[in-house]
């Protein structure tokens, strides 16, 4: 039988069911994509709901996992056939609270042209630094997949290309964004999503003066402090979609 859930556990349920109806709300993700968070008591598992639209998530669909990817508590509706990225980069990064792995439609282009990288072009992106790296599946897999991180070979070798940074691409996929916080992972992976908007639009213009790292550094801690206010907006808005 299923301990009863903790009062810290039963907060960060009602976090993670906001975040999912916040990246919806926000165009981050549509009927696929899914965030988690690392469980608060248990640090080798994380929760992340089961296998659904990210807008229709609530309490009671949020699953706790260990890092293999294995379901904590025998529930046995299907889960996310994606969830050993979340493990993996647990596994990866003790620092990682939450993960958010979205396909959102402005950073695709970015994970298949080369020579252009996603950079931050605006001080709200200082926390993509120099360069975002991108996962090529096929150094894996060859070049008959599907493209999913189905296994745990595979989240292990898309932690290791994410390595210390925020976000790493996943070429003719989407992107997977991490943060100390749910609340950061969230506002990342929002703002990536803007810059990625922003970048093809000053590329398309011209020469593009990007931040410089001492520039992304700055302005990623000064947006750090400033994550809530964003969050009680997004909430707000996402709960008057709902």
């Amino acid at each position: 039988m299923t301990a009863p859930a903790s009062a810290a556990e039963q907060a960060a349920i009602t976090e993670l069911v906001a975040a999912n109806h916040i990246l919806y709300a926000r165009g981050v993700v549509d009927g696929f994509g899914h965030v988690s968070q690392r469980h608060p008591d248990h640090p080798d598992r994380f929760l992340l709901s089961r296998s659904m639209a990210p807008s229709l998530v609530a309490a009671g669909d949020i699953l706790s996992f260990g890092l293999d990817g294995s379901e904590c508590g025998g529930d046995g509706r299907p889960a996310y056939l994606e969830r050993f990225i979340h493990g993996e980069i647990y596994a990866a990064r003790p620092d990682v609270m939450s993960v958010v792995h979205s396909h959102s439609p402005a950073v695709v282009p970015f994970s298949v042209v080369r020579g252009t990288g996603l950079r931050p072009i605006f001080h709200m992106c200082g926390f993509l630094g120099c360069a975002t790296p991108v996962f090529e599946i096929r150094g894996c897999v060859g070049d008959a997949s599907d493209l999913l991180i189905r296994d745990r070979a595979l989240g292990a070798a898309l932690a290791r290309c994410l390595g210390d940074h925020a976000a790493v691409l996943m070429r003719g996929h989407g992107s997977t964004v991490v943060g100390s916080t749910l609340r950061q992972a969230v506002f990342r992976a929002v703002y990536t999503e803007v810059n990625a908007k922003l970048q093809a639009v000053a590329l398309g213009l011209g020469e593009v003066t990007y931040l410089t790292d001492a520039e992304a550094a700055a302005a990623a801690a000064t947006n750090d402090s400033q994550i809530d206010r964003c969050w009680a907006l997004w909430r707000h808005e996402a709960k008057g979609a709902a």
